[in-house]
């Protein structure tokens, strides 16, 4: 168990540094969060016409329309600009929470990846790091890539590099640890 745990650890801290390196040290994720120089236009705008939290897709057609209606919408809005809009009452960002949850969940993750590496018999190194990749290539296209399908994201690549790099490292340290010698 306490190599399972030391495993999990060590492995969490990979995914958890990657990410980080990911989003402050290389920016790969910018073209998904630009900066524009009428936010404060745009901010004002929005908080006129919506009045509660939460995510909205402009535009979007009433609910219950008829499927006639629903049809002449969908025409209308045909190569017309698009935007999707996730609006909060107010910022407040807990980095030292956040931070914490993200740790803890990688941390979780590895140790369910160390769980099924377990379950093999006898992994090689190459065996855990290519499960490894496929966990990672798995989580991508389960959760960012399919909803890419339906809302395209504009940071794609940089989470398909985060599933490989953060994944792949961490196979190469539970590869290395699993298999070692006590």
């Amino acid at each position: 168990m306490k190599k399972n745990l030391t495993g999990a650890i060590v492995g969490g801290m990979i995914l958890f540094v990657w990410q980080a390196m990911s989003h402050m040290a290389f920016n790969l994720h910018e073209p998904n969060q630009k900066y524009s120089t009428g936010q404060d236009s745009v901010l004002a705008a929005i908080k006129t016409h919506i009045k509660e939290p939460g995510g909205y897709i402009l535009p979007r057609m009433q609910d219950e329309l008829s499927m006639d209606q629903m049809e002449s919408f969908t025409k209308s809005i045909q190569g017309k600009p698009w935007a999707m809009v996730r609006y909060y009452d107010a910022y407040e960002v807990d980095m030292n929470s956040n931070m914490l949850r993200g740790l803890v969940v990688n941390i979780l993750l590895a140790f369910l990846l160390i769980w099924i590496i377990n379950r093999l018999k006898v992994p090689s190194k190459q065996t855990i790091f290519s499960l490894s990749i496929v966990v990672g290539f798995i989580a991508f296209s389960n959760i960012s890539y399919t909803e890419h399908i339906w809302y395209p994201v504009f940071d794609l690549r940089a989470q398909l590099i985060d599933a490989f790099v953060g994944w792949g490292l961490t196979g190469l340290w539970l590869g290395y640890w699993m298999t070692k010698r006590s």
